[in-house]
């Protein structure tokens, strides 16, 4: 069922299966909703219980005036957790979600039993990373969000599995019209911000992170120094998707999770 929230001072729109002995919370990416996983969320009820949570700045919910800090949008995080009555949980986040996972993760340890990265990192952004989102807040602000969205999404996904995806490239370019544009700067200034989070992932004991071979966005570069760094997490890299590992190999993503969380 789906339902709101307020927590923190802002609406939340939450997405909530109700079953399942264990509990998923899943967290979107940057321009994206809690819709990005409705083909992942129809194979993972089956086995858990799921919840999904536009975050602040996204889709439905409200936003923070200023800056949707990982932090802030952590604390929703676990905010909407208690509200449900779920004491412990997994997490899994994708891209953007994943820095707020581990920011719930680093805030709240007590109540999380592992985290899930879908393709994302711990690093911060380069110099260089900033001033793209300098310019896309430009953009933005220039009410050309649309437009933005409509050039960067398609780059999610490997150039093979475009043709494949068209409908859902088209559909999470149309959600993009549901976003208030201050709350996507605001999101934008919380990424710009945030800091690196390697300690995070050192310090927890279950991790789990999924790459695509063909990521734009995480280099295999980075994927190997990040799987070298970590040996102790269960590290799934999943051929032939982009940065969009859990859209393009769905079945894959759930075995490993099941594999992960020992079901």
């Amino acid at each position: 069922m789906e339902y709101f929230a307020i927590s923190n001072g802002i609406p939340v729109h939450i997405l909530d299966t109700k079953k399942g002995d264990e509990t998923i919370l899943l967290l979107h990416g940057y321009l994206e909703t809690l819709y990005i996983f409705n083909e992942l969320i129809e194979i993972l009820e089956k086995k858990y219980r799921i919840i999904a949570i536009d975050l602040p700045g996204h889709g439905l919910s409200g936003s923070h005036k200023e800056t949707n800090s990982m932090e802030f949008s952590a604390s929703i995080c676990a905010d909407i957790l208690k509200k449900s009555g779920i004491e412990k949980a997994y997490i899994a986040g994708h891209s953007m979600g994943g820095y707020v996972a581990q920011n719930c993760v680093k805030s709240f340890p007590e109540m999380f039993k592992g985290i899930i990265l879908l393709n994302s990192t711990p690093f911060a952004d380069s110099p260089e990373k900033r001033e793209d989102r300098k310019r896309e807040i430009d953009l933005i602000l220039s009410a050309k969000l649309g437009h933005l969205a409509s050039l960067s999404i398609p780059k999610m996904y490997a150039p093979s599995n475009l043709r494949k995806f068209d409908e859902k490239i088209e559909e999470t370019v149309e959600i993009t019209e549901t976003h208030d544009p201050k709350g996507i700067v605001a999101s934008i200034k919380g990424m710009m911000e945030r800091v690196e989070t390697k300690e995070v992932l050192s310090k927890t004991e279950k991790v789990m992170l999924i790459f695509g071979t063909e990521d734009k966005f995480i280099t295999e570069e980075t994927r190997e120094k990040l799987i070298s760094e970590f040996p102790s997490a269960k590290s799934v890299v999943i051929p032939e998707t982009g940065h969009n590992s859990f859209i393009e190999a769905p079945e894959k993503v759930s075995e490993a999770l099941d594999e992960f969380i020992g079901k």
